[in-house]
């Protein structure tokens, strides 16, 4: 299982249970609340009323006195009332009052008058100067609506329980306001639980994604090819990504330096050894000819030197980047059009004409100028060392797909078969037509590097008729 379904899985499962026990603690605890709450406007109710029915309780007129009345009278109105968005038109109270026997001497309801109560818990409990209350069945059949009862106690004037008023309420008349008090915790705590899925997915995806690619980025260090590091971060995966960026180098630069010095020295040793044997004749009398040849020979091969050196301190400062540093909109027109203005004293004076055949005017890339600018000009430096005085060397760019291909064709005399597999090696170069000397054979490697650094590639090949056609493709973006 992936690490980041394993870390969505364990921050959902967490909220989960927490958002699960917190709503149902919350659901369990309504319709007790509630039902607590009504006993004690109960307990209010029953003791007021109880204090109004005392005169006409102690004067024997309970059934047909003036509480009676007006008893009978609050329920016969409508109220009208709204409350919590349930209509609520008349009352549901039932209230009765016993003697001090527990006979019920007077019944709202009008079903109860002369039955004993003195059994049930409200009237046998306020009696004996208790608080008085219980629950029991409604008069349906379903067995979870129940009625409350609360009492308390009437007294006469010299302070002497003398009956028990109690008020009865259905528990149902409760039920709408606990269902939906229920509900309303059930869809917040579903909306809870919905942003805390999102946060923990967030959170999850921010840190599976930096894992993710730090993971990415060690695989495709570890399989060779130069990626970019992962985005800075101000975290631990950040700190990780700098520490593997900066032990990426170290190793790179080490194996550079070690296969580089091996290479360099090799190919020196040549023209040193040119150089010193050079120096070593011109410490002899020597023809003025003779002098002038080998002085030549030594300005030569230190020409060759500095070029050799030139070129691989500017292959090294590509190879090392590893991605690109800058990344710009390059218009191929005007960097075919700036080659040829830069070429053109070099190319007049070895006689060969450097021309752009067709580059459409919007055809652009994304990325490094100068860059792409030193790979098309070291293509064209090479199409002219190798093309006949009086031939031309053409210039022309295409789309090509996701692609942009710059091809450079020359009139020269091909490449060799036996090259064809090695002309972007380093150090490898072929003698030139016209002088039979050899470059530093670094400038293709350098083309074929910006290449990879742009997602593209370089080819050389010959091509029909005569000469040698590079193919420089890069990608748009």
């Amino acid at each position: 299982m992936r690490l980041g379904l394993r870390l969505f899985l364990g921050v959902f499962l967490i909220v989960g249970i927490a958002a699960f026990f917190v709503m149902r603690v919350f659901v369990d605890e309504v319709k007790p609340g509630v039902r607590q709450a009504m006993e004690a406007s109960l307990a209010d109710t029953a003791a007021v009323l109880a204090q109004l029915a005392g005169d006409d309780l102690q004067a024997g007129r309970m059934a047909d006195g003036r509480f009676a009345r007006e008893v009978d009278a609050a329920g016969r109105r409508h109220l009208g009332a709204k409350v919590w968005n349930f209509r609520k038109d008349r009352l549901d109270y039932r209230i009765y009052v016993t003697d001090a026997r527990g006979i019920v001497v007077y019944d709202s309801a009008g079903t109860d008058v002369g039955k004993d109560y003195s059994r049930w818990n409200d009237v046998y409990r306020t009696l004996r100067g208790q608080y008085g209350a219980r629950s029991s069945p409604g008069e349906g059949s379903d067995s979870h609506d129940t009625v409350m009862h609360v009492a308390a106690p009437v007294y006469d004037d010299a302070g002497r329980i003398i009956g028990v008023l109690g008020v009865a309420n259905p528990n149902r008349t409760t039920q709408p306001f606990i269902a939906a008090s229920q509900q309303q915790i059930l869809r917040k705590g579903g909306i809870l639980l919905l942003l805390s899925t999102l946060i923990g997915l967030g959170v999850t995806a921010w840190l599976a994604v930096g894992i993710g690619r730090l993971d990415a980025y060690a695989k495709a260090v570890s399989a060779g090819p130069r990626v970019p590091p992962p985005p800075d971060r101000r975290d631990e995966i950040g700190d990780l990504g700098r520490v593997l960026e900066a032990m990426r180098k170290k190793l790179d630069g080490k194996e550079y330096v070690e296969r580089y010095v091996q290479t360099l020295t090799h190919e020196m040793k040549g023209p040193l050894a040119a150089i010193r044997g050079a120096a070593e004749l011109l410490q002899e009398e020597l023809p003025p000819a003779e002098r002038a040849r080998f002085v030549r020979n030594v300005e030569t091969e230190s020409g060759r030197l500095t070029q050799m050196i030139d070129k691989l301190l500017a292959l090294a400062a590509v190879e090392q980047q590893g991605w690109l540093q800058r990344v710009e909109a390059v218009s191929i027109a005007e960097l075919v059009a700036g080659i040829v203005e830069q070429v053109a004293p070099a190319s007049r004076s070895h006689g060969v004409e450097v021309a752009a055949a067709s580059v459409p005017a919007g055809l652009t890339v994304s990325g490094d100028a100068f860059l792409l600018r030193q790979a098309v000009h070291n293509l064209v430096d090479n199409a002219i060392a190798f093309s006949p005085p009086g031939s031309r060397v053409e210039l022309d760019a295409r789309g090509h797909g996701d692609d942009v291909v710059i091809r450079v064709s020359d009139g020269g005399p091909g490449i060799p078969e036996y090259a064809g597999d090695r002309v972007f090696e380093r150090f490898y170069s072929l003698p030139r037509p016209s002088s039979g000397l050899r470059s530093s054979g670094l400038g293709l490697p350098f083309v074929a590097e910006v290449a990879t650094l742009h997602r593209g590639h370089v080819s050389l090949r010959n091509r029909d008729g005569g000469g040698a056609v590079a193919e420089l493709s890069i990608a748009r973006s």
